[in-house]
C-alpha cells in the first residue's frame, strides 16, 4: 500500500474536445465523460472551454465565462448537468431579470345560499 496516495481523486488538468470532457487526475488516471453531459460546455466556444480554473485542491473545475462547475466525483459517478426547464417557445431560458413578477390572486368570496 502506498502511503503517499490519497483516496480522494484530484484533478490536475482538464481538456475539452468536441466530444468529451477529459480530466487528468493526480494519481495518473484519465477519466472522460461525454461533452453532452454539460449543456453549457456543449454550447460554449472553444475559447470559453479552454478558460477554466481548478476548484479547491482539484475537487472540481470551474469555467467562469459560462458559470459551469464539474466535480471529479460527478464525473466518476455519472452525474450529468440537467438543462433548466423552460416554458417559453424554442426551449430558450429567459434571463431572470426579464421575468414578470408573480401576480397575486384575489380571494373569491361566495355567500352561502339560504334555503
Amino acid at each position: 500500500m502506498n502511503s503517499a496516495s490519497t483516496s480522494d481523486p484530484r484533478i490536475q488538468d482538464v481538456r475539452v474536445t468536441e466530444d468529451e470532457i477529459i480530466a487528468y487526475l493526480a494519481d495518473g488516471r484519465v477519466i472522460s465523460v461525454p461533452l453532452a453531459w454539460s449543456w453549457r460546455l456543449s454550447e460554449a466556444t472553444p475559447a470559453q472551454r479552454a478558460h477554466f480554473r481548478l476548484i479547491g485542491s482539484g475537487q472540481g473545475v470551474h469555467w467562469p465565462e459560462i458559470d459551469e462547475d464539474i466535480s471529479v466525483e460527478g464525473m466518476l459517478h455519472g452525474v450529468p448537468a440537467r438543462r433548466p426547464k423552460s416554458s417559453s417557445a424554442g426551449g430558450k431560458v429567459r434571463p431572470a431579470h426579464s421575468q414578470a413578477p408573480p401576480q397575486r390572486m384575489q380571494p373569491t368570496w361566495k355567500r352561502a345560499a339560504r334555503t
